[in-house]
């Protein structure tokens, strides 16, 4: 069972996530299969073209993923309207590149809805990672050393707003030692993919000495607005009822790119910034 200090989990009856799942799969595969009729090929997410999907189309992890849930105790912390919120646009855009802050329960889920693309946990337990993997193996996860603590909030922002290297004119991660939001020990992958959508879930919010979202907040918009490829970067946040969470969504990641909420969850679409502005918002 999951570290209760990673995530809150519902005992409810596991057979009605795995319903859902074997629903939301199935479905998307037949309506690909009877647009294979219409056409042979869909637009791929980075601009090129793949083969419509067909129900032999899928995956292992896919299958995995069902298995696990039919015979799980536990079910993902985000609700059935929360999760589809994701799942629609993944399914538009899958397979792409997905980035994920947090490692738990529902992980094989959010990566059997991006079959043969690219998704990548990040994750700040390395214990709890091999203990992920041991029972999940085909994900990928790699630990995150974060040098900030929830307590700290309040300072960053003045720190952001002070230190030149923090600066949106500048805005850039990879090598940042000196702007502490700035997710700089990141392994390379992370920094040289363009991330289609990103999934804040993590790391630990809730108590004063937990590293706190507002780095992977910070550096996700970061991500955003350096993004090269067309169209936008969806941004999903989780438990925005939270203070921490909703004043750095507000200051980095900008009401005015919010899309939709639905219950704890916020949707952000971030275009890419072509002349980098004073201000994130």
């Amino acid at each position: 069972m999951q570290k209760s200090h990673h995530r809150k989990l519902k005992p409810e009856n596991p057979w009605f996530l795995a319903m859902v799942m074997v629903g939301l799969i199935s479905s998307a595969l037949l309506i690909a299969s009877f647009l294979r009729g219409n056409a042979s090929s869909t637009v791929f997410c980075n601009g090129g073209t793949r083969r419509s999907a067909t129900v032999g189309d899928v995956t292992e992890l896919q299958l995995e993923a069902i298995l696990h849930y039919a015979t799980s105790k536990v079910i993902p912390q985000q609700n059935i309207d929360e999760i589809r919120l994701s799942y629609d646009v993944l399914r538009s855009l899958s397979p792409c590149n997905f980035l994920v802050f947090g490692l738990g329960h529902d992980s094989l889920m959010w990566a059997s809805f991006n079959p043969r693309g690219t998704t990548l946990f990040l994750e700040e337990d390395p214990r709890w990672v091999q203990t992920v993997l041991k029972d999940a193996p085909g994900l990928r996860a790699n630990t995150v050393n974060y040098r900030t603590k929830l307590s700290d909030a309040d300072n960053l922002l003045s720190h952001y707003r002070n230190e030149p290297d923090c600066s949106p004119t500048k805005s850039f991660i990879r090598g940042n030692s000196k702007c502490k939001l700035a997710l700089n020990m990141l392994q390379d992958e992370v920094y040289d993919k363009e991330w289609d959508i990103i999934m804040i879930d993590a790391p630990r919010g809730y108590f004063p000495e937990a590293p706190g979202r507002m780095a992977a907040i910070y550096s996700a918009a970061v991500m955003a607005r350096n993004r090269k490829s067309p169209g936008v970067t969806h941004v999903y946040l989780h438990d925005v009822e939270r203070k921490v969470e909703k004043v750095y969504a507000e200051t980095f990641l900008c009401k005015k790119n919010l899309v939709k909420a639905v219950g704890k969850l916020w949707h952000f679409e971030i275009p890419p910034t072509a002349t980098m502005n004073s201000v994130f918002c």
